[in-house]
C-alpha cells in the first residue's frame, strides 16, 4: 500500500519498493486514486450516432448509425493543442475541444443492415484476442408467425436474424450466419455467449443451443447442436434406425394397412424428432429421477418419494422450455428453464425457473437447482466470477469487483439480504441474474470498489440506460472517505430547463484512460453528449 497520496511520492516508492507475489498490479491501480477525469467538456458537437461502448482493450468505440444499417467504429485519441506561457492549466481550453474528431478518429463506416433489416444495437461481443467483433441484424418481430414443424408455438418469430463477423481494424466483414423464421433474443446480447473462441446462440423458438467457433482465419464453424440431439451421430442412428424398421415392415406382407400407417406416422416423427422428448429434455428428467431414486434407500419410501415429486410434477418438467445459455468453460453449459410465458417476458421474477449444468461432452446434466435454491445461491456469492466465465486472455476484466472478490460488494450484499422481507424472495431476485449476461460490464479502474465509493443507483460497471439525474455523481475515495476524487456529471451544463420530459442516461469509461463518455436522452430533444478527461 502506497504511504503518500501525492502522485510524484507513489512513482518514487514504486520504484524502491517491490511488492508482495501477486500483487504487483491491483498496487498500480492504486495510481487511478490520483489519476482521475478532472475536466469535463459539455455538449460536445459530435456525430448522430448510437454509441455502444469501447473494446475491453481500449482501441475501439464502436457505434451504429441512427437508422441502425451502419457500423461506425473510431479509435481513441487524445486532445492535443499548445498553448503560449509556462502555466497551460490557466489557459481554457480551445475551441476545437468542443469537437468529437479532437477525441476520436473514424475508421471506416460498414453497411451491416438492408432496407428492411436493422442492427441490434444491443449485441456487440469482442474477441481480445483476434480483435473481432460480432454484430448482428434482424428483420421485425412477427407474433403471428405460423405454426410450423418443431416451433414453439406462444414465442414470435423473425424471418431473418444474421450474425456478421468483422475484423475490427479494417472493418472487413469475415464470415455471417443467418437464421430464419427463428427467434433468438437479442436484447441486451441474452440469447448469445462468447467464451474465448467458443461462442453459443440459443434458438428460443426450436429449443436448440447452437455451439460455433470462432477461427483463427475469422470463420466462423459449426461445433454441435444440442437441443433436439445432444450427440453428433443422434440423429444418424435414429433416421437409420428408422429406415431399418421401414424395410422389415416391407418385408412383411400380411401385416395390416393400419399397422404399415402407424409405422409410416413412426417413421416421420422419428425422423423429424417430434414424437419424442429432445435429447436435452431427456437427459434432464432422468437426471431428476435418478436423483430423487437415490434420495431415499427404502424401496415403499422410495415409490411415495417418487409419486410426491416426479410423477406429480411430471408435465410441469416435459413443459419447460430453454430460455438462456452460458458457457461456465469450454465444457460445461448453464442453462436456464421456465415456462414458455417468461421466454420473452422483460420481468421473470414471477415465473418458476429451474438452472440446470450441462456437460457437452457427456451430454449428462450434472446439476439441477430450482431458482429458489439457497445451495445455488451460496455458490453465486462464493463464485459469481466464475459465472462470468471471463477470458483468461483479458488483462482487463479480470480486475471487475463483485461479491467474491472484493470486501465492499459483499457487504452491499449482504446488507440488501438483511433487509429482505424473505429469504426466498431475495434468493429469486438474485438468481434472475443468471445466467450472466456476456461482456456486460466495464473493466474501468473507476468502478472498482476498492478505490472508489459511488451510488450504484445511479452508475455501475454495467453497461445500460439508467434514469438521469440533475446532480453530478461523485467517487469518493474508499482510504479517505470524506474526499471526492472526481464528479460525472450527464446532460447540459445548466441542467434541464424543465424537470418533467423523462431522461436517460449512459456512461461509457475506457478500460484504462481516466475518460469517459456521459450520454444523455430526452424525449423529442437531441442527445447531449458530454466528455469526461483528465487534463
Amino acid at each position: 500500500m502506497f504511504r503518500s497520496n501525492n502522485l510524484a511520492a507513489r512513482v518514487f516508492e514504486r520504484q524502491i519498493l517491490t511488492p508482495r507475489p501477486g500483487t504487483s498490479v491491483n498496487l498500480v491501480r492504486h495510481f487511478y486514486e490520483n489519476l482521475v477525469p478532472s475536466c469535463t467538456i459539455y455538449d460536445i458537437d459530435c456525430p448522430d450516432h448510437s454509441f455502444r461502448k469501447f473494446t475491453d482493450d481500449g482501441q475501439y468505440l464502436v457505434s451504429f448509425s441512427r437508422n441502425h444499417q451502419d457500423l461506425i467504429v473510431y479509435r481513441p485519441t487524445w486532445l492535443s493543442f499548445s498553448c503560449k506561457g509556462e502555466d497551460c492549466d490557466a489557459h481554457s481550453l480551445p475551441q476545437k475541444a468542443k469537437r468529437f474528431d479532437s477525441f476520436f478518429t473514424q475508421l471506416y463506416c460498414v453497411s451491416l443492415a438492408s432496407s428492411n433489416e436493422f442492427i441490434c444495437k444491443d449485441l456487440f461481443l469482442y474477441m481480445e484476442t483476434h480483435q473481432f467483433g460480432l454484430f448482428a441484424t434482424s428483420t421485425a418481430q412477427s407474433h403471428e408467425a405460423p405454426t410450423t414443424e418443431g416451433a414453439i408455438e406462444g414465442l414470435p418469430s423473425i424471418e431473418k436474424i444474421t450474425f456478421y463477423l468483422v475484423r475490427l481494424e479494417d472493418g472487413v466483414i469475415l464470415d455471417e450466419k443467418a437464421f430464419c423464421n427463428d427467434f433468438v433474443n437479442l436484447a441486451q446480447s441474452m440469447g448469445v455467449f462468447l467464451y474465448e473462441d467458443l461462442l453459443c446462440i440459443m434458438s428460443l423458438r426450436y429449443q436448440t443451443i447452437h455451439i460455433l467457433q470462432i477461427r483463427d482465419s475469422g470463420n466462423l464453424v459449426y461445433v454441435r447442436n444440442i437441443g433436439i440431439f445432444c450427440r453428433e451421430d443422434d440423429e444418424l442412428f435414429i433416421n437409420s434406425h428408422a429406415q431399418s424398421m421401414g424395410i422389415l415392415d416391407k418385408s412383411k406382407p400380411d401385416d395390416s394397412s393400419d399397422r404399415q400407417v402407424a409405422n409410416g406416422v413412426l417413421q416421420l416423427q422419428v425422423t423429424q424428432g417430434t414424437s419424442f422428448l429432445s435429447g436435452i429434455k431427456q437427459r434432464l428428467l432422468s437426471f431428476i429421477f435418478c436423483k430423487i431414486w437415490n434420495e431415499e434407500a427404502d424401496p415403499t419410501l422410495r415409490v411415495q418419494h417418487l409419486k410426491k415429486k416426479f410423477y406429480f410434477h411430471f408435465q410441469d418438467y416435459v413443459d419447460l422450455i430453454m430460455w438462456k445459455v452460458q458457457f461456465l468453460d469450454r465444457h460445461h453449459l448453464l442453462i436456464k428453464f421456465g415456462s414458455v410465458d417468461g421466454g420473452v417476458a422483460r420481468s421473470t421474477d414471477q415465473h418458476p425457473a429451474f438452472f440446470a449444468v450441462y456437460n457437452m461432452e457427456t451430454t449428462d446434466i450434472v446439476a439441477f437447482y430450482q431458482n429458489s435454491s439457497e445451495e445455488l445461491y451460496s455458490l453465486f456469492e462464493q463464485f459469481y466470477d466464475h459465472f462470468h466465465a471471463n477470458s483468461r486472455n483479458s488483462l482487463h476484466t479480470s480486475f471487475i469487483s463483485s461479491h467474491s472478490n472484493n470486501i465492499h460488494a459483499l457487504d452491499q450484499l449482504w446488507c440488501i439480504k438483511n433487509k429482505a422481507n424473505s429469504i426466498s424472495q431475495f434468493v429469486k431476485k438474485m438468481m434472475t441474474s443468471l445466467p450472466c449476461t456476456c461482456q456486460s460490464q466495464s473493466p474501468s479502474p473507476y468502478f472498482d470498489l476498492s478505490l472508489f465509493r459511488y451510488d450504484e443507483k445511479l452508475i455501475s460497471a454495467t453497461v445500460r440506460h439508467r434514469h438521469s439525474t440533475e446532480h453530478p455523481i461523485k467517487f469518493i475515495s474508499r482510504r479517505q472517505p470524506n474526499m471526492l476524487k472526481f464528479k460525472i456529471k450527464p446532460g447540459p451544463e445548466a441542467g434541464g430547463s424543465d424537470g418533467r420530459p423523462k431522461r436517460i442516461s449512459s456512461f461509457l469509461f475506457h478500460p484504462y484512460l481516466p475518460f469517459a463518455l456521459s450520454i444523455q436522452q430526452t424525449y423529442m430533444q437531441p442527445t447531449v453528449v458530454n466528455i469526461h478527461f483528465r487534463r
